[in-house]
Order: structure tokens, then C-alpha cells, then sequence
């Protein structure tokens, strides 16, 4: 499912890790540019004091997955998956997470 549920235009911005379908920043890397969230073509991606307030529990869990997981690192700059659009529409991923 990781290739249906995200991009990975900004991967050549920020160094960002992926497992099945999923992607982290991990916060002790990040030096808080912001280049990624420009980059994100679905706004999926915000500073911490800007989450909306009905996502501000994927800053604990982006944490939480982005240092417990040994998940693959993204430095390339990806074509988009070919359901990519469809996912976008989809507001609340949170229960579809696969851990």
C-alpha cells in the first residue's frame, strides 16, 4: 500500500523514511526549513504549530514511527503512484496505517 497512499516529490528536499504505506520525517534530522511542505502537491505536510487541529495526532505517531521503525530512507525524487489522485481525496488515513 506505500505506493498508493504518498508522494515523494519533496524526498529530494528532506530525507524522509517509508515503510508499507507510510512516510516519516524524523524530527532529530529535520532543521525546520520547511522546503518540504512547498513541495507536498496534496498539503499533507505542515510544521508542528501549523497541523489542523483533527491531525494533530500524526505529530506523536510521525515521532514515534519515524525512531522505532528501521524503515527505508527516500532520496530520490519518485513519479507519483498511478492512484495517487484518488488517494488524495481520502481526508482520514490514520485507521488505514499499516504497522
Amino acid at each position: 500500500m506505500y505506493e498508493g497512499l504518498h508522494y515523494a516529490f519533496c524526498s529530494e528536499q528532506c530525507r524522509q523514511r517509508f515503510a508499507a504505506n507510510f512516510l516519516t520525517i524524523d524530527p532529530d534530522d529535520c532543521i525546520d526549513c520547511t522546503l518540504c511542505v512547498v513541495e507536498c502537491p496534496v498539503d499533507a505536510i505542515f510544521a508542528d504549530e501549523d497541523v489542523p487541529k483533527g491531525q494533530v495526532r500524526f505529530i506523536a505517531l510521525n515521532v514515534e514511527l519515524a525512531r522505532a521503525w528501521n524503515w527505508q530512507p527516500i532520496i530520490e525524487k519518485k513519479p507519483p503512484p498511478f492512484d495517487a489522485d484518488e488517494w488524495a481525496k481520502v481526508k482520514d488515513k490514520f485507521d488505514l496505517l499499516e504497522r
